[in-house]
């Protein structure tokens, strides 16, 4: 299936791996890649060095097009895109920041920037800046979004904008790529979807309770990690929704992401009040270490995940190839379906 979206990036269907915190490691970005789609490593919880080290394990594991993303607020962000733009990756995606330094930097290699959107301001300024493309995030969307669904974000934004849009937010199957396709866009990211793949390295107890989950079964709160964000509705993440963090919080989760990605504590601090405060950055720390819990130990009774309202469509656990060539047989044949009922 060829779109703007496939030509632009060198892939062969317009679908991409979510760049999603412990989620989209090596391993996973790969077979994405490898499957035809492209696959996006996540550098938020990683020192540049380490960012360097990962980047290469996906080069060992593919020979296609990927990605690095970057959530600009959060710490070592601007170091880890840096490490991105010196090794030449074909993608570079980021997020929640003023993109344009990352535009000309790789543009002068030959590499293609997405920018990751939630409202038409952000859409606009990262198109003034010379973006290739937009990751258009709706409502449905798991983690960080704003308030506009899927169907009309994406509808708004096709209007205004002459640039290659992917959306997410609410994408599990072919229907949700066609749908996507017919409101403007060239293709879709999922990462929920993808999180309930083989390749996916996240503990198999922590799959097969998501794939008991229904589309009822998330919770919207700014107040788990410190910004606006949608996440399995489990004991921990609704604890946390309810809650509002301590001095002492805030420092022993600082010292927590410090040990982590190796920052100094001044800049951690700086970084948090750039956001909203001090508690902000303590659910920052909190959500970070909640997300790990959940991901290698499967553990969502003190764990958080992040989910998208599509989780109730799935049920099962393909590999990332039978993932995407589903989801493109079905969306050729969802498209097909129409045609022909709009002819009779």
């Amino acid at each position: 299936m060829k779109t703007r979206m496939t030509e632009l990036l060198g892939i062969k269907h317009p679908i991409m791996l979510a760049g999603m915190a412990f989620i989209s490691l090596p391993k996973l970005v790969a077979a994405v890649s490898n499957a035809g789609g492209i696959g996006m490593l996540n550098s938020v919880a990683y020192t540049p060095d380490q960012t360097k080290d990962v980047i290469k394990q996906v080069k060992s594991l593919t020979d296609k097009p990927f990605g690095v993303n970057a959530t600009l607020v959060m710490p070592n962000a601007r170091e880890n895109i840096e490490i991105a733009l010196e090794e030449k990756v074909p993608i570079i995606n980021f997020a929640l920041g003023k993109g344009d330094w990352i535009i000309k930097a790789a543009h002068q290699y030959g590499g293609k920037v997405l920018a990751t959107v939630a409202i038409e301001k952000h859409a606009r300024r990262a198109e003034a800046d010379g973006a290739d493309a937009l990751i258009v995030t709706g409502h449905e969307a798991a983690a960080h979004g704003a308030d506009v669904g899927t169907m009309v974000l994406v509808n708004s934004i096709a209007r205004q904008t002459k640039l290659p849009l992917i959306a997410t937010g609410g994408f599990s199957d072919g229907r949700g790529l066609a749908a996507a396709l017919v409101l403007g866009a060239d293709g879709i990211s999922m990462g929920t979807r993808f999180m309930l793949t083989r390749e996916c390295e996240m503990h198999e107890r922590a799959k097969e309770l998501c794939m008991k989950a229904g589309i009822e079964d998330t919770l919207c709160s700014e107040k788990i990690d410190g910004l606006p964000g949608r996440w399995l509705k489990n004991p921990a993440a609704m604890k946390m929704a309810q809650g509002k963090p301590s001095l002492f919080d805030a420092l022993s989760s600082a010292l927590r992401i410090k040990k982590m990605i190796n920052i100094p504590l001044y800049k951690l601090f700086l970084g948090g009040l750039k956001q909203r405060g001090v508690q902000d950055l303590a659910r920052q720390a909190l959500g970070l270490q909640g997300l790990q819990v959940a991901i290698e130990s499967g553990d969502l009774e003190t764990g958080v995940l992040p989910i998208s309202q599509a989780i109730g469509l799935m049920r099962d656990l393909p590999t990332c190839k039978e993932l995407i060539e589903r989801t493109v047989a079905e969306a050729q044949e969802r498209v097909e379906d129409v045609r022909k009922n709009i002819s009779s």
